[in-house]
């Protein structure tokens, strides 16, 4: 009886080791053919102990994009860049730990880090005070950045911005309320990228709803550069942080002294414009909002005529202080 206990025990770590092996190297394939099909398409700068991986186009007064939670640079890169580049100095970044730019060791994703490290990017690329682009969690940075760096920012520009802090965990990111940065990384090389592979339709469905998911977003608009389990770790440490700072920051939005900008859909299933824009109306001095009736989640892909006047008007104001 023993010895058949014995035995069944070895088969059964031999058949964990197996499965994890299995899922170690379907992430590494994953990763493998993601970077093959999406290199590096920008340049690097370092700014402070953080190496960030940034696109720019055009000549003008500048526009700077910060991508949302999970996103990268081609959500902009690929929407707005050559509507925008003949006029402007448009210029979109990875942020820290997302697409390629490298997150600098010891930092967790707050909202005051990010910002920091945007400060110095914009000092680094000699930017001169850009109207802030930011879209989703993007737009909590950018409103960070404009409060801890207002000589910074010429002014905002907030694509369905996250700007206050919810009560719990919506159902839909519960997956990445992951707070041990050991089962991050664990899951990051073992099972967190090939299921979300399996559960990408169900993601698309839930983040462009109600409308379609492009057909070139998952290359063109950088889609599979969240398979890629440094990316994942990013995202899940964004997530988990916004937790620490973003009530701060939405006690502070009355001290916000640049023209902002928000454009909403009112279709959006990630954030509700009533819960993330239309109290900003009564708190920032210089605001004002646009809806989109019946858009989700991702203006710049399913709206983008919209989202480029949209900008361009948020620019004159800027621009014209």
């Amino acid at each position: 009886m023993t010895d058949l206990l014995g035995w069944l025990a070895g088969a059964l770590l031999l058949t964990a080791f197996l499965a994890v092996g299995y899922f170690v190297l379907a992430t590494r394939r994953l990763a493998a053919e993601a970077e093959r099909r999406i290199p590096p398409s920008g340049g690097f700068v370092q700014v402070g102990r953080n190496r960030i991986h940034y696109v720019e186009a055009g000549q003008g007064r500048p526009i700077l994009f910060l991508h949302g939670l999970g996103g990268q640079l081609h959500h902009f890169r690929h929407t707005l860049f050559d509507r925008l580049s003949g006029d402007f100095r448009v210029v979109a970044l990875d942020r820290p730990g997302s697409g390629y730019s490298v997150r600098a060791s010891g930092a967790d994703g707050r909202l005051s880090q990010q910002a920091e490290a945007v400060a110095g990017f914009i000092d680094a690329l000699a930017l001169d005070q850009p109207l802030v682009v930011g879209h989703s969690l993007g737009g909590a940075v950018a409103l960070a950045l404009a409060l801890d760096h207002p000589e910074k920012v010429g002014g905002l520009a907030l694509l369905s911005p996250l700007t206050h802090q919810a009560d719990s965990v919506p159902a839909e990111f519960a997956a990445l309320s992951i707070r041990s940065p050991l089962r991050r990384r664990l899951l990051a090389h073992t099972v967190a990228i090939p299921m979300a592979l399996k559960r990408a339709p169900q993601t698309l469905a839930f983040v462009f709803g109600p409308q379609a998911t492009p057909k070139d977003y998952i290359v063109a608009g950088g889609g599979l550069l969240g398979l890629r389990p440094a990316h994942f770790e990013a995202t899940v440490a964004d997530f988990v942080a916004l937790e620490r700072e973003l009530g701060r920051y939405e006690a502070r939005l009355g001290e916000i002294g640049r023209p902002v900008g928000v454009l909403f859909g009112t279709a959006d299933k990630v954030i509700r414009h009533e819960e993330h824009a239309l109290p900003l109306a009564g708190r920032i001095k210089d605001f004002e909002l646009e809806l989109l009736d019946g858009i989700g989640h991702m203006p710049q892909f399913v709206a983008p005529d919209r989202v480029e006047a949209f900008i361009r008007r948020i620019a004159k104001r800027a621009f014209a202080r």
